[in-house]
């Protein structure tokens, strides 16, 4: 671990600092008295499939691991890891472990998470230095799955700190709940003192903030909370407040007549300007999410119960909204192909007035006849009909996909393997934007050519999410042959952040080595697999009282 330290002090390279970190130490909210362990309530409607339901899914795919599988284990138990399994453990997976570990950072002798990237060839450090929220949820996930939560709790309480920090830009203040995109660690070894500094978005490409981290917050508290059992952290009045700060800032009313969130480009995980302003699926699969966490996390007191009132119907506005007017299938192609404009009044069809001649060519020959996806925005006169790895599985495993949209999906990427998957799991958008809207788009963004980085690259940290949504709809083989892809590459490229090429064969021409969520996602794909008991804290069961889908010719005000 003397190492890990010690690589932390050489590279770190300050940008800028909101202030000093004081000398609030982690102790005074860790040190509380820890109240008994308590399985969640299972009576929500919010809850997950047991492992018996999940194997009736699993029961086609499943030969060869059923003497591992047992569907008597309650779907809140998570084992330590797979190595007391009966699976032999591939060759990586020590390899994985150890860099996983090279990358963590310790505030106070304590771990508070892991560093983007460990990459000893680079000669530029950026900013892969920093603990980024989103780049640490991975991480996360595979400490917890192998029974190491500490660090997980030690991260969500370190950013609930940030969060309470005065956020300026440019004379600006943030929304008090924004959280951090970012931390760094800076330890003084002659004064024997550690700081923290946090960016909020004043030294990011693009100087934006992130909207998906205060979302991943609350995901990972629950993911913390499902796997330990231990709902004390969550109670505390530090996290309640956390949540509804978060809350405050994604619910409050304005001018919008739409439910979902409107957000600038470069807020997420294409976090540069990549033609995603808008309502992104992306933020809105996130912010689904995030809410049904919230909502069984929130206290009945007299501050949570005003924001579980406006969770729900936030989100049948939302499920309603995006189910409807986000999906797209044979059919619902079809059906805007052939759209009437100028429509006007409630019951007009083409709510939007999208112009059927604005339809890129590529989507007719990629929507195959059997399967469908929620496409990357709508919003007035436009749909952005690209493909989204991290919204589509996120929309599966917050249920904000129906069961059958949830297989459409699962059948596109099967139909469609060569352009989403290729050989190196998976396309983080498809297709790629290139020549003349690649410079409207992007803004002649050099690292954002055409199948390169967000445009179209390949993302191995996504390996992951695909893995959960496979488990969760029963597609284990889909899973299963993703992994392989992965593992006859990663490891022997050094882990790389991102791969370029229509079908993902180059390593990315900037991608760092040794990117942690690479090797995190990995640990977590391998881990779910062999024992899908793990997807319990990552996965939603569907909410019964959830409005059915609404046909999108039905009227607006239904």
């Amino acid at each position: 671990m003397e190492c890990v330290k010690e690589y932390q002090l050489r590279n770190v390279s300050s940008h800028c600092s909101i202030s000093e970190m004081d000398d609030y130490d982690l102790s005074k909210l860790l040190d509380k008295p820890d109240k008994p362990r308590l399985n969640i309530e299972r009576q929500r409607s919010f809850d997950e499939r047991s492992l018996s339901e999940l194997s009736i899914g699993l029961s086609r795919a499943l030969d060869a691991y059923e003497t591992a599988y047992s569907p008597g284990r309650s779907a809140l138990d998570t084992p330590v890891s797979s190595a007391r399994n009966s699976f032999e453990p591939h060759p990586m997976v020590a390899d994985a472990w150890e860099a996983l570990r090279r990358s963590l950072v310790f505030f106070r002798d304590q771990p508070v998470g892991t560093i983007a990237a460990y990459d000893h060839a680079s000669e530029e450090v950026l900013n892969y230095d920093q603990v980024f929220v989103r780049d640490f949820v991975p991480s996360a996930l595979a400490f917890l799955m192998n029974g190491e939560p500490e660090i997980v709790k030690n991260f969500l309480l370190k950013t609930l700190q940030l969060q309470g920090w005065e956020k300026r830009i440019d004379r600006f203040k943030l929304g008090e709940g924004a959280m951090p995109a970012s931390f760094k660690v800076l330890h003084d070894p002659d004064r024997k003192t550690d700081t923290i500094v946090a960016d909020f978005g004043e030294s990011a490409i693009g100087r934006v903030a992130p909207i998906d981290s205060g979302f991943w917050w609350i995901i990972l508290l629950r993911a913390y909370t499902k796997s330990t059992g231990d709902l004390s952290l969550a109670e505390t009045p530090e996290c309640q407040k956390g949540m509804r700060l978060i809350l405050s800032l994604c619910l409050s009313e304005g001018f919008d007549t739409f439910p979902t969130l409107l957000c600038a480009d470069g807020c997420s995980m294409i976090d540069r300007r990549m033609g995603i302003y808008g309502y992104p699926i992306e933020i809105q699969a996130l912010f689904f999410m995030a809410l049904r966490c919230a909502l069984v996390m929130l206290k009945h007191d007299t501050e949570g119960k005003e924001f579980i009132e406006r969770i729900v119907k936030r989100l049948h506005a939302l499920s309603f909204h995006m189910r409807s007017y986000f999906w797209l299938d044979f059919q619902q192609l079809n059906d805007i192909y052939r759209y009437k404009t100028e429509e006007y009044s409630h019951t007009a069809v083409n709510k939007f007035n999208v112009i059927p001649d604005s339809i890129s060519d590529w989507v007719f020959d990629f929507m195959p006849t059997r399967g469908g996806y929620f496409i990357g925005n709508v919003s007035p006169a436009r749909m952005d009909m690209r493909w989204f790895a991290l919204g589509n599985c996120v929309a599966i495993l917050s249920c904000l996909a129906t069961a059958e949209q949830a297989a459409a999906i699962m059948d596109l990427i099967e139909a469609r393997w060569e352009e989403l998957v290729g050989e190196m799991p998976m396309k983080i958008c498809y297709p790629a934007i290139e020549s003349h809207e690649w410079r409207i788009v992007t803004g002649c963004d050099p690292k954002n050519t055409r199948w390169s980085y967000h445009n179209g690259g390949s993302w191995p940290v996504l390996l992951w999410l695909l893995t959960a949504a496979c488990i969760k709809t029963g597609r284990i083989q889909i899973a299963r042959r993703a992994i392989d892809l992965a593992e006859s590459r990663l490891l022997k490229d050094s882990w790389p952040e991102y791969y370029d090429g229509k079908l993902g064969r180059y390593i990315g021409k900037q991608a760092r080595k040794f990117q942690t969520w690479s090797i995190a996602g990995y640990l977590v794909a391998k881990m779910m697999l062999e024992d899908p008991s793990h997807l319990g804290m990552i996965s939603l069961e569907e909410d019964k009282q959830m409005k059915p889908l609404i046909k999108r010719s039905s009227s607006w005000t239904c």
